[in-house]
């Protein structure tokens, strides 16, 4: 998987992409493939999956982290299945998130695990097994929509309404891991984040195939003293600057900006050159909470940076309240049709 999106993937089409358009054309051709005809294997616990139709970050991870609130309201006990990307885990893994480290176990599951029980595994359906075994019965995917290797009773789609869905491409000329018309067919439904308009070719796409829209937004948590001193922000995430942007509105002052592409293993020369930063220009060094994640069970100098950083916590709040109790209540619904089914 390509770790840093080459900028023209996020603009109009270009002579690049339509040069790769060939690539694009057999990548789609190989993913609507497996899309359609994959055997999918199905688990004994519902499956809500939160995705998204290109590479790189869309809100995924917040929203996973939102309906696994709302299902615990529900007396369910929901866990994350994640693939661990940039871990080295192979066989079903049980996140400890005060022990594992980000090389083991990838950044976004040592976030979710902060959470709910969090298993990482390229087997999905082995990990979903393991978590029900450790008493999970409603299983929340981070990502593998385009997996195709286990039953998914609920795929939910997260679009950046800033961003969409790039030039709309498939790889390698684009962002997209299949194309839009073959993706929307195993959509149950659309979330869109934030405020644009680049995610509207998706909305009119997912009403002409009858599937719900939601809105939804990034909220960052409170923290004090933000606008006291000037900030230097940093993010290796899949768009570094989404996260400017929030610390901006905010009020924060950024007096300087550093992004590095997604899941950015952070070297002590970076962490030192950070820290010195910001004692030379009397700042305030801010991340997200996936890149501080990063920064643990690491070397001396990464666990400094780790103790100086302040990190802006972000949640998903929908339009409508009542949102995220549809999906699990729908996701149920999508379950237990399917356990009568094998009766």
């Amino acid at each position: 998987m390509v770790s840093e999106a080459p900028p023209f993937w996020w603009q109009k089409a270009d002579w690049r992409a339509w040069a790769l358009y060939p690539a694009s054309r057999l990548y789609g051709a190989a993913a609507r493939h497996r899309l359609e005809t994959a055997q999918r294997h199905p688990v004994s616990a519902p499956v809500l999956c939160v995705g998204n139709f290109t590479v790189g970050g869309a809100g995924k991870t917040p929203v996973a982290i939102a309906l696994a609130k709302q299902a615990e309201t529900k007396n369910l006990k929901p866990g994350f299945l994640s693939r661990g990307y940039g871990g080295a885990v192979y066989q079903p893994h049980l996140v400890d998130a005060d022990t594992d480290t980000v090389r083991h176990v990838g950044d976004e599951p040592l976030v979710l695990a902060r959470t709910a029980p969090t298993v990482v595994t390229p087997n999905r359906v082995a990990g979903a097994e393991l978590l029900i075994t450790h008493g999970c019965d409603f299983i929340i995917m981070d990502d593998g929509f385009q997996s195709a290797r286990i039953h998914i009773d609920y795929a939910l789609i997260v679009v950046d309404a800033h961003r969409g869905i790039g030039n709309g491409h498939t790889l390698p000329g684009g962002p997209m891991r299949a194309s839009l018309v073959d993706q929307m067919r195993h959509v149950d439904a659309i979330v869109k984040i934030g405020e644009g308009d680049a995610a509207d070719d998706v909305v009119r796409q997912a009403a002409r195939a009858g599937r719900p829209v939601h809105q939804a937004a990034t909220q960052p948590r409170h923290v004090a003293g933000l606008t006291d001193a000037p900030l230097i922000a940093f993010a290796g995430i899949g768009h570094p600057e989404k996260f400017f942007r929030t610390v901006e509105k905010m009020g924060g002052n950024i007096a300087l900006r550093r992004g590095y592409s997604d899941h950015h293993h952070y070297t002590d020369e970076e962490a030192r050159d950070l820290l010195r930063t910001a004692e030379r220009l009397g700042g305030r060094l801010v991340t997200t909470q996936k890149d501080a994640v990063r920064l643990l069970h690491g070397s001396k100098a990464l666990e400094e940076l780790a103790a100086a950083v302040t990190v802006i916590e972000i949640d998903t709040n929908f339009e409508l309240a009542g949102t995220p109790a549809t999906i699990i209540r729908e996701t149920l619904a999508a379950w237990q049709k399917r356990k009568d089914q094998r009766v």
